[in-house]
C-alpha cells in the first residue's frame, strides 16, 4: 500500500469512528430498563402512551403532536426542542437526564411515575422518529 493510501484508509477510518461516537443510543439506556425488568420492546405501545389523555394532559401537550417539531411548555410558553431522535440525538446521551425528565413529565402527564417497560417502549417510539 502507498502512503497515500494509507492517509485516505486512515482518514475514512476516522470519519467512521466519529460518526459512530457522535450517534448516541438510547438502546443502552433500553437495555438497563431490560434489565430491571422490561420486555420485548413495542414501539406501537410507545406511541400510545404519547398520545394517552390523562385528565386531559398528554405527551402532545407540551411536546407536540410530531416529535419531530417544536413545542411548547403548556404553562410557560418555553420551547422544547424535538423528541425525535433524527432530529435531536443530543436528547439521549445522557441517561440521568433521561430519567430526570421520565420523572417529571410521567408524574405531570399521568399522575405517576412511568414504569420501566413504558420508558422503554417510549424511547424505542422516539428513536425510530
Amino acid at each position: 500500500m502507498k502512503t497515500g493510501q494509507i492517509v485516505i484508509a486512515l482518514w475514512l477510518c476516522l470519519i467512521l469512528i466519529t460518526a459512530v461516537s457522535a450517534n448516541p443510543n438510547p438502546l443502552k439506556i433500553i437495555e438497563v430498563y431490560q434489565q430491571q425488568g422490561a420486555s420485548r420492546t413495542d414501539a406501537n405501545r410507545g406511541k400510545q402512551l404519547w398520545e394517552t389523555d390523562t385528565e386531559g394532559r398528554r405527551c402532545t401537550s407540551c411536546h407536540g403532536d410530531s416529535p419531530s417539531n417544536n413545542g411548547s411548555h403548556i404553562k410557560t410558553k418555553k420551547l422544547i426542542k424535538p423528541m425525535a431522535l433524527s432530529v435531536n440525538p443530543e436528547r439521549y446521551q445522557d441517561d440521568k437526564k433521561i430519567e430526570k425528565w421520565f420523572l417529571r413529565n410521567c408524574k405531570w402527564t399521568f399522575g405517576r411515575e412511568c414504569n420501566v417497560q413504558e420508558k422503554a417502549d417510549i424511547l424505542t417510539w422516539l428513536s425510530s422518529q
